[in-house]
């Protein structure tokens, strides 16, 4: 098994759990991925899409601090973030999930 996700600045033990659980196991794996496409992977895996996550990600893989993401930069990253949120809202997260929205039982509206 590889580095931590954890051992990545700004991200600890329940960014791993969750990085494990959309089959993330380790941080070569999520530098490999990028941020955008393990973010993805997150929301895929059930993991409600929160901005701030998604540009912490962006910034621990770049070895920055979490905070230091402002002006031009992060407003990008929210236009790309939007954009993923609207993409993975479109599709059924599971067969269960399609079927369940269909008979009314859970909502699928952008969150």
């Amino acid at each position: 098994m590889g580095t931590p996700v954890s051992s990545l600045r700004n991200l600890g033990p329940a960014t791993e759990r969750a990085m494990t659980g959309a089959g993330i196991p380790d941080a070569e794996t999520l530098r490999g991925l990028g941020a955008h496409e393990a973010y993805r992977r997150l929301i895929a895996a059930g993991e409600r899409p929160h901005f701030i996550g998604y540009y912490v990600l962006h910034m621990a893989l770049q070895g920055r601090p979490w905070n230091d993401c402002k002006g031009a930069e992060k407003d990008a990253l929210r236009r790309q973030f939007d954009a993923l949120k609207a993409e993975t809202a479109a599709k059924p997260r599971s067969d269960l999930d399609r079927i369940l929205n269909q008979i009314g039982v859970i909502d699928r509206r952008p969150r």
